[in-house]
C-alpha cells in the first residue's frame, strides 16, 4: 500500500489561553521559531504548532454522544488524508504556505483536559503530532498539506 504525501486542511484553529479548546479562524499566520501568532501555545519551544487527523477524531466520534468540533482537542491544524501519527520526528510538511517540522508525536495529557472532561477520551495523546515552524507563511480550510522530501 502507498502511503499519501498529501493531504488537506479541514480548519485552522487557536486559543488565547493555555488548557482550553481552540476555536476556528479564518487564517492563521506561522512563524518563524515562534508558532502560530495569537496562539497561547506560540513560543520559542518544541511545541509551536499542533495537528491532528479527521480520521482520528472520526474514530473516536463513533464511539462518545458529545459532538467533536475542528480545536475540540486544542489542536491548531485539522486535516485529513496523511496519517498524521505515523510520521518520524525531523519529517517536513508544507502546511499551506509554510515550512513546519515535526519534533514530537503525541504527548501527556494533562488532568485538567477539557475534551478528556467532556467526551471521556483524547486522541491527542496518541494520535495528535507537534511541529515547529521554519519557514513562515499563513494557512487555511481548503489549503493543501503536503510531505516535503
Amino acid at each position: 500500500m502507498e502511503s499519501r504525501k498529501e493531504g488537506r486542511i479541514l480548519a485552522v484553529c487557536v486559543s488565547e489561553r493555555k488548557g482550553q479548546q481552540k476555536h476556528p479562524v479564518e487564517e492563521i499566520r506561522l512563524i518563524p521559531g515562534h508558532g502560530i501568532e495569537g496562539d497561547a501555545h506560540a513560543g520559542a519551544w518544541h511545541r509551536q504548532v499542533s495537528l491532528l487527523g479527521q480520521e482520528s477524531v472520526a474514530r473516536l466520534q463513533e464511539k462518545v454522544a458529545v459532538p467533536l468540533f475542528p480545536g475540540a482537542f486544542a489542536e491548531n491544524i485539522l486535516c485529513e488524508g496523511l496519517e498524521l501519527f505515523s510520521l518520524p520526528v525531523g519529517t517536513r510538511l508544507r502546511v499551506g504556505g509554510a515550512l513546519c517540522e515535526v519534533t514530537q508525536i503525541g504527548k501527556e495529557c494533562h488532568a485538567d483536559c477539557a475534551i478528556r472532561r467532556q467526551a471521556g477520551d483524547c486522541v491527542m495523546p496518541r494520535e495528535g503530532i507537534f511541529a515547529i515552524v521554519l519557514e513562515g507563511g499563513s494557512a487555511r480550510a481548503g489549503d493543501r498539506i503536503t510531505l516535503c522530501p
